[in-house]
């Protein structure tokens, strides 16, 4: 199998990494080589988190290179504005519907960019879920990276893995339901 290439993208406290991680897992036990990298230099303070996966059958490197990302998941809108060049010519993008201002707007030395679905429509095949209300609809905002999860499950046709189980083995126990049904949430959220 051709290597695949998975590029998720947020903000520092969305689980971003979190997602990445049980993706990576679940790729592992269905057999393929994954590699995982990440960087969150500022994360815990809001700044820019991305985690890259690729896997296939023999993977050398943990490291997308720009163009090449089959799927860029953004779980923050700007985000997915910001690593749009990693995107290859028919890749597509699910982009989480949600604005999180860095430091710079907040303290309005800097303006948070206007039209950015629009500006990303006109670049690739996007999918523009709200992630972020199908979670508070849960009931739990912090289901939003599993659900961001699902879509990515679904959009690459990787449902015969089984993830119910990926997740029972790396979540607390009181959350192993709601972050399962979080993950069905975001499979059926995409086409």
């Amino acid at each position: 199998m051709k290597t695949k290439n998975i590029l998720l993208v947020g903000v520092g406290g969305q689980g971003t990494i979190t997602a990445a991680k049980l993706l990576t897992t679940g790729l592992m036990e269905a057999g393929y080589d994954v590699k995982m990298s990440e960087i969150h230099g500022m994360s815990q303070r809001g700044g820019s988190v991305s985690s890259q996966v690729r896997y296939g059958d023999d993977v050398q490197s943990p490291v997308i290179e720009m163009g090449t990302a089959d799927i860029i998941v953004a779980f923050e809108k700007m985000e997915a504005l910001r690593y749009i060049d990693f995107l290859k010519e028919d890749g597509k993008i699910i982009v989480n519907d949600a604005e999180i201002w860095p430091l710079p707007v907040v303290i309005g030395k800097a303006t948070y960019p206007e039209k950015i679905l629009e500006t990303l429509q006109e670049k690739a095949n996007v999918r523009v879920m709200n992630a972020s209300a199908l979670a508070e609809e849960m009931g739990n905002l912090k289901v939003m990276n599993v659900i961001l999860l699902g879509a990515i499950i679904k959009s690459m046709g990787l449902q015969d893995i089984n993830w119910d189980e990926i997740i029972r083995n790396n979540v607390k126990p009181k959350f192993v339901e709601l972050n399962i049904k979080a993950m069905a949430v975001g499979m059926d959220a995409v086409n």
